[in-house]
């Protein structure tokens, strides 16, 4: 479930120009490509809070030539299998609108252009998620950080839209994410809450690859989060 290979902001670039050269051999340059990245990888490719991600989700527009050029990128760069991939559309945070509302990152070989989501519509699909084990809620505050600092501050009513032209009605997030976001957008010292919830969100991981490895093929999906709340209480005990 915790992968150990990871992709950085400089690695993040090579892997797509690289993919660009492999889906060019094959398909050649009549018909191009295109990519959406979400989660970690749009993280990357438009903040500098994160450090890494150990996929790239992304949104695939190609001929079936890409999944052959991801293969082989994967091959000669020793990438796990799906290093690439769109399983986060199996996920509740997939929205078909998403296209709609990404926005041009960079075109790599002339053939591959890569389109990331951004802003309060990172902000929206890390909320629909949730993940404590991964770097959702520190996303969502290094989003607001990173976007404050720049003078360009996302609004709650900005993310409320966003959220609403995602998933339809502000009520279909979770009620503790509706409850969070309110809680964040109002923080003053957003640069602390990030490194706080980072911290937290690194112990959960810790005891989750503990747990993992005493009580192997045991953590799924549909139980990990009652998994994360029975190990938080049994800190709380032994604190």
């Amino acid at each position: 479930m915790f992968a150990d290979i990871v992709f950085t902001k400089e690695n993040l670039d090579i892997c797509l120009s690289k993919l660009a050269k492999e889906f060019k051999r094959l398909n050649g340059t009549k018909i191009p490509a295109e990519i959406v990245l979400v989660g970690g990888a749009a993280v990357l490719a438009n903040y500098g809070f994160r450090d890494m991600t150990y996929d790239i989700d992304a949104l695939v527009h190609a001929s079936s030539a890409m999944k052959d050029a991801v293969n082989r990128v994967g091959d000669e760069l020793g990438l796990p299998n799906g290093w690439l991939n769109s399983d986060f559309t199996r996920t509740k945070s997939y929205s078909p609108n998403l296209v709609q509302y990404s926005q041009f990152y960079k075109r790599f070989g002339y053939v591959l252009d890569v389109r990331t989501i951004s802003r309060e519509y990172l902000v929206a699909m890390k909320l629909m998620s949730g993940r404590q084990y991964k770097n959702d809620i520190s996303d969502v505050v290094g989003i607001l950080y990173e976007e404050q600092e720049r003078g360009k501050a996302i609004t709650f009513e900005k993310v409320e839209i966003a959220v609403c032209n995602l998933y339809g009605s502000w009520n279909n997030l979770p009620e503790n994410s509706r409850e969070l976001i309110e809680k964040i957008i109002k923080e003053d010292n957003l640069e602390m809450l990030y490194e706080q919830y980072q911290k937290m969100e690194q112990r959960v991981k810790v005891d989750l690859v503990a747990f993992e490895e005493k009580y192997q093929e045991v953590l799924n999906d549909d139980n990990i989060h009652n998994i994360i709340n029975v190990l938080k209480k049994r800190k709380e005990k032994e604190d």
